[in-house]
Formats: structure tokens, C-alpha cells, sequence
């Protein structure tokens, strides 16, 4: 898959570094193990954290940063990492939805990048732009329907938009029955050792719990 940072992208964020991490695995309904270091890591973030110096995670505070230049508000459109960080602070469950998913939060809470899971055989084409999203542009979000992605930073295949730090498009999103995985972390904060990072924690746990040599990953700018 080739990914390219568009224009518009640079000239908000000209310091953005991407990681995409492509592996084979196999997915399954729940892993206890795995629940365990999310709920461990949970645990150490209460003791942390508060719901207002979460945002000062430099990945949650990037993306905030790239939002409020695209003219997006990220109180009202929070990034992925903010929310599920947020939810566990507030003493609420996360969503377990299956191990793929799971591990990908997981990473996600770890360092505070949105990161986007897709099932790559769904996508349609060999490239995905990373843009903002226009006025009027349809996109059904997981769970959510019908959004307003318009200032939005938008990953888009040949058929449209497939995600965004708020939340990835039900069109190529990942279910029991996926096996090819491509994962996608933003570094809007630009901290290169931060997404290899995470890219490679995201390679550890894919080894862990999913039956996999954790793939590989690119660096893409």
C-alpha cells in the first residue's frame, strides 16, 4: 500500500511523521491476556491522569493542535486516543470489541496516537492519501452512522474516505474474519523514535495474541 501526505496536511502539520504497520495474524472474539494490560495500564493512568492533563500527552496534544488549524473542534470531535484514555479515567469500561481491535486501543492508549485498524483487503486500490475532509463529504463511522468529517484529517482509498483520528469508516473496518491487517499511527507531533515506538509495540502484541510474526512497517512522511 502506498500512503501519501497531501499538501494540505504539510502546510498544518509540516512536521508529521506516519507509521504503517501491515501483518497477517488471527483474530479471535476476546483475549484475557490482553485484557489484562489494558486494564493494568488502566489502572496506572487513574494514579496519573486527570481528564484535563491527558490533553497534555504530546500525541493527544498534536492532534488537538491539528483539529483546531483544520478548523475542527477536538472537545466535540475527539481523537481516538483522547476518548478511550478519557473513558478509563471516568471509571468507565472500554469497548471490547475483538482481539485486533483490542491490541490496537491498546497501543493507541499506550502512547497517545490515533491509530487507525483496517482490514486491507478491503480497501479499494493500492494507495491511501491522507487529506482533510470537505464540506458535505460522506462517511459512515464504526458505530457512530453518518459524521461530519469536514476538517477532519482524512485517509481516503480510491473510493473514498476510510478514516480519521475520530473514528475509521464501517467500509474497511476490522471483524472476526480479518487476517490481513494494515495500521495506521498518526504522529502529528512529529516525535519519529515515539511512532517506531509504538509501531513496534503494536509488531509485539500482533506476536503475542494474534498467531503472528508481526508483519512489518514503513515510515512515510
Amino acid at each position: 500500500m502506498n500512503i501519501i501526505v497531501s499538501q494540505e496536511i504539510e502546510q498544518v502539520c509540516p512536521g508529521f511523521v506516519g507509521a504503517a504497520v501491515e501483518a497477517y495474524g488471527v483474530n479471535t472474539p476476546y483475549c484475557a491476556p490482553l485484557w489484562e494490560e489494558i486494564n493494568a495500564l488502566g489502572e496506572r493512568y487513574k494514579a496519573e491522569l486527570t481528564t484535563e492533563s491527558l490533553k497534555n500527552i504530546s500525541g493527544i496534544a498534536s492532534t488537538r493542535r491539528v483539529y483546531k488549524a483544520c478548523g475542527k473542534d477536538p472537545s466535540r470531535y475527539r481523537p481516538a486516543a483522547e476518548a478511550l484514555i478519557r473513558r478509563m479515567l471516568q471509571g468507565k469500561p472500554l469497548y471490547q470489541i475483538d482481539t485486533l481491535v483490542d491490541l490496537i486501543n491498546l497501543a493507541s492508549i499506550a502512547f497517545g496516537y490515533s491509530i487507525g485498524g483496517f482490514d486491507a483487503d478491503k480497501f479499494v486500490g493500492d494507495t491511501l492519501t491522507l487529506g482533510i475532509g470537505r464540506a458535505g463529504e460522506p462517511y459512515e463511522g464504526i458505530g457512530r452512522g453518518m459524521i461530519n468529517i469536514e476538517g477532519l484529517p482524512v485517509y481516503r482509498d480510491a473510493k473514498g474516505g476510510v478514516g480519521t483520528p475520530t473514528s475509521d469508516h464501517e467500509r474497511t473496518k476490522i471483524e472476526l474474519s480479518t487476517t490481513h491487517l494494515l495500521v495506521l499511527i498518526n504522529g502529528y507531533d512529529g516525535n519519529e523514535e515515539q511512532v517506531r515506538g509504538n509501531a513496534e509495540f503494536i509488531q509485539e502484541l500482533l506476536r503475542k495474541y494474534c498467531q503472528s510474526d508481526g508483519g512489518r512497517y514503513t515510515i512515510y512522511r
